[in-house]
């Protein structure tokens, strides 16, 4: 925002302020919306080159500030750091996302800043206001001024004249406080109104403290649109509320953006830049936190979002406790209070005042009961009966879901303990490189991923119904064998690990362990990748007319499997069982469709999962080379 031409020059400051002040630290508070491309330049804050006793005080704060914080640009290099985005890459992203840190964004900032200031050939100060109201997009910014320049500056009041003719020597009176000041003791904006630096001191002060709108303050004058930037936000603003006023340009620039969010993660400040169209809304910051794009509740892969929120909604509810009530509890037949049977015989007598005595089965009066055995339909029975089943079965899947839940946060933690101490001591005491040893990190993240995928099939299970028994059977089998080899994959990282970080091994054993692990983790992959697959296609590998598995569905597992499979010379597993074939056909070794582990002709079970060669079209179980017919359903293989 330019000042009038008069003393008001002495509201710019210096490029290296500038930066200094943008990267003051932020605070999270609520943000205005805003929309466009990129980053931020050296000179944001500039209004013009002119400097006062007030902009040095500004440098020095800020340069203090920066050096114990975190490097925002590295600066009086200006532009050419802004613009190598490359050179700050997030050390973790995906095919469908990139993670944004502070620096990250204000960096994108600076760069609109820059290029609108550069293509308008207005001050940098100018352009923040325009980007500010055009909610961060260039693009409007650009349409909007070459079809009509004056009423883009007006909607950003921006005035190229002021308002009002401003003295620039002698006195002036400030119309807040009424008082008379030399001019070099008042401020206007660009409209030309003046005010003492008291006034303008408690105007922008209040306008922070009342949140994010602060962004888009205009002149105090009633029917004055001025806005009120930057460099008077630099004059009159002490530290802390340049901190908050920058942490609202942060947050503005964030929300304004439809693919970028914020990561939930607990004391957070990171970003999620998302890539649309990508199938898969799982995303991960650099805080470890995972999440879904789409609703940000916890990744849920491969759960829809109404499946997680009816399933999160039905945890946190009364629901439970009511069919609980129903299902183990029976009314008084007098006062109708819910009564839980404790001891053993059917003689109930209800609290007091009641004490009406009943019998728990029929609910007879107990003075007037003889038997009860003879069967009577009984409509509330059966209710209750029905309730109960429910009770068991949400009971089942939340205790396997919760129990999947608390391993995945258990395995969060070891990860952490692997990374900041195990592995250090792996590679001194096997005397191996730690690129060696990162086949342990990988395991650990394998099975923390896996444990998030597993707990969430369970919430998937229990919403699936009941009448779709093929599917069930189908979603049960992959659920089972995931689970399995996950099961394997964490004995072994959990268990196994903890011999090599007590005494030294042979080179050959360590060799063979570290091929166990990387082949269990690539195994439990396969498995929960075909599970993934499975539900995310809502289990349509079963024709509607039958519980049969689709072949071609079937034929793409195994190509999968057999593509990824390793060729290893060696059975790492000792304790598998393998037995020699009756008649091998082929001398050649043969690939485990589920596990991919390459076995020798001779093996008539996979010797790493123990599953056979041939699939059932019909139920997919994993057979014998030499069964005639399926072990689980009895159908014969297809010729």
């Amino acid at each position: 925002m330019a000042a009038s031409d008069s003393d008001d020059v002495n509201l710019a400051y210096d490029d290296t302020a500038d930066d200094d002040y943008f990267c003051l630290d932020d605070t999270d508070e609520d943000l205005h919306p805003p929309q466009a491309s990129d980053s931020l330049d050296d000179d944001q804050l500039q209004g013009s080159d002119s400097r006062n006793d007030d902009d040095d005080d500004l440098l020095q704060s800020s340069d203090r500030h920066d050096d114990g914080d975190h490097d925002c640009d590295d600066n009086d290099d200006g532009d050419e750091n802004a613009l190598e985005e490359d050179d700050h890459d997030s050390p973790i992203s995906g095919q469908n996302f990139s993670v944004l840190t502070e620096a990250d964004i204000r960096h994108r900032i600076k760069d609109n800043i820059a290029e609108v200031s550069s293509v308008l050939s207005i001050s940098k100060n100018e352009a923040s206001s325009l980007l500010l109201h055009y909610n961060w997009s260039v693009n409007n910014i650009f349409d909007s001024w070459f079809a009509d320049e004056k009423a883009a500056r007006e909607k950003a009041g921006l005035f190229l004249e002021p308002l009002i003719e401003s003295p620039d020597h002698g006195s002036s009176i400030c119309v807040i406080c009424f008082e008379d000041y030399p001019c070099d003791e008042t401020k206007s904006t660009s409209c030309g109104h003046r005010y003492c630096n008291d006034c303008w001191s408690s105007y922008i002060k209040t306008a922070i403290s009342d949140g994010p709108q602060s962004l888009l303050l205009t002149c105090p004058h009633p029917s004055c649109r001025a806005a009120v930037g930057e460099d008077m936000v630099g004059l009159f603003a002490s530290e802390k509320e340049k901190n908050k006023y920058s942490s609202y340009i942060v947050m503005s620039y964030i929300e304004s953006k439809k693919m970028i969010k914020w990561c939930p993660g607990p004391g957070c400040e990171n970003a999620i830049d998302f890539v649309a169209g990508s199938e898969n809304l799982d995303v991960s910051c650099l805080c470890s936190h995972s999440f879904c794009w789409n609703c940000t509740q916890d990744a849920h892969r491969p759960v829809d979002c109404e499946t997680v929120t009816k399933w999160m909604s039905k945890n946190s509810s009364e629901s439970g406790n009511v069919n609980y009530i129903l299902a183990f509890t029976k009314p008084c037949p007098k006062c109708k209070r819910p009564i839980e049977k404790n001891m053993g015989c059917s003689h109930m007598t209800c609290r007091a005042p009641c004490l009406y005595e009943f019998c728990w089965l029929c609910l007879g009066d107990w003075n007037n009961h003889g038997t009860c055995n003879r069967f009577k339909g009984n409509p509330e029975e059966e209710k209750r009966e029905k309730a109960k089943q429910y009770v068991m079965k949400y009971t089942h899947y939340f205790e396997r879901w919760a129990t999947n839940q608390n391993s995945m946060k258990k395995g969060a933690a070891d990860l952490q303990k692997v990374q900041t101490e195990q592995i250090e001591v792996l590679s001194r005491i096997q005397a191996q490189p730690l690129a060696q040893i990162s086949f342990v990190t990988e395991a650990w993240k394998q099975i923390i991923e896996c444990r998030r995928v597993l707990a969430w099939t369970y919430a998937y299970g229990f919403y699936l119904p009941e009448e779709c028994e093929a599917k069930r059977n189908l979603f049960e089998y992959l659920q089972g064998q995931a689970e399995s080899g996950l099961e394997r994959l964490h004995d072994c990282a959990e268990k196994e690990l903890q011999s090599y970080l007590k005494d030294k091994i042979s080179v050959e054993g360590f060799i063979e362990f570290r091929k166990k692990l990387t082949l269990l983790t690539r195994v439990t992959r396969n498995y929960f990748d075909n599970l993934v697959a499975a539900l995310q296609n809502g289990l349509s590998d079963v024709n509607s007319g039958s519980s049969s598995v689709s072949k071609k569905r079937k034929s793409n597992w195994a190509a999968a499997a057999v593509n990824a499979a390793p060729v290893l010379d060696t059975n790492i597993n000792d304790n598998s069982a393998t037995a020699p074939a009756a008649a091998a056909s082929a001398m050649e070794p043969w690939a485990c469709a589920y596990c991919s582990y390459e076995n020798q002709s001779s093996a008539t079970n996979c010797a790493m999962c123990g599953r056979g060669s041939w699939t059932c079209d019909v139920c997919t179980y994993a057979n014998s080379r030499t069964s005639a017919t399926c072990a689980m359903c009895t159908e014969a293989p297809e010729p």
